[in-house]
């Protein structure tokens, strides 16, 4: 099909899946728009939330990728669907979590996904990497977006003072049910309401180089979660609203310092395969 015939197309989309390892502590998933103005063009420039950027972030990883994508597809517009998303500040390691990205309208189709895959990661490199682009399918969104993935997580805990070894015994390895009531940071977007989901403390090491101050100590907690759950108030319990927290099995005061999601598992906390590009005609022969 030529530039032309594909031109015009009307509202055609295609799809193209994969996996990003967020390697930074300050992207967004998607585009994080201004709460004030909505980062619409008239309305940005009076506003003192964003100085009349429109967003709070320079960028994100639907930009850092579709703006890539958008130039080898010759289209400005698409909408980037990820299996949940991480905050601003937790790095997305392992394998990476998985993503659709829905090129819309686009004025180009025949597009080397190999080669876009290695000029997003050049163009981003110890930022933002994709893994494995492949075609795809518009009913991967639903399942992507709707499918419940427990998470393992690699959390920088400070705990005041030295926890007993028998608490960390006790703790580690264990499945507790935790209600949590919707914390502060995220009410004004979420439903105040308890929820229920299931924690494992995985394991515990002490880091005995990590700077911290006076009377406290440093561990690296892995934490297995049902997904939806807040893991940095699993870790300090918000003054009670979440119940169980690690601060209050280890009977001492614990805060959340660095978090990275370093597996996607499937609901039960298994690791999940990996969905990779098809091989190519021949490949395995």
């Amino acid at each position: 099909m030529s530039d032309a015939e594909q031109s015009r197309l009307p509202n055609a989309k295609v799809f193209v899946e994969g996996r990003y390892r967020k390697l930074c502590r300050d992207l967004p998933q998607t585009v994080f728009f201004c709460p004030e103005c909505k980062g619409h063009p008239r309305r940005r420039k009076g506003c003192v939330r964003c100085e009349g950027f429109g967003k709070l972030t320079r960028d994100s990883v639907q930009e850092l990728v579709g703006w890539v994508a958008g130039s080898a597809f010759r289209t400005r517009k698409n909408k980037f669907h990820g299996a949940g998303r991480e905050d601003i500040d937790v790095r997305m390691l392992g394998e990476g979590r998985p993503f659709v990205l829905e090129m819309v309208n686009p004025k180009c189709l025949d597009v080397d996904l190999a080669a876009l895959e290695a000029e997003i990661n050049r163009r981003n490199e110890g930022r933002l990497e994709v893994l494995g682009l492949h075609w795809t399918e518009k009913a991967r969104v639903r399942v992507i977006k709707e499918t419940p993935h427990a998470k393992e997580y690699e959390a920088r805990v400070e705990i005041d003072g030295e926890p007993a070894p028998e608490a960390i015994e006790a703790v580690r390895g264990r499945r507790y049910a935790v209600t949590q009531q919707t914390p502060a940071r995220v009410a004004h977007r979420r439903a105040d309401k308890a929820r229920e989901r299931w924690v494992e403390f995985v394991a515990f090491e002490r880091v005995a180089d990590a700077p911290a101050e006076a009377g406290k100590s440093v561990w690296q907690v892995r934490i297995r979660t049902e997904h939806g759950t807040y893991v940095k108030e699993v870790v300090n319990g918000e003054s009670g609203a979440t119940k169980p927290s690690l601060a209050e099995l280890l009977d001492r005061p614990c805060r959340c310092v660095e978090l990275d999601v370093v597996s996607i598992l499937d609901v039960e906390g298994r690791a999940e395969e990996v969905r990779r590009a098809p091989a190519a005609f021949g490949e395995n022969v």
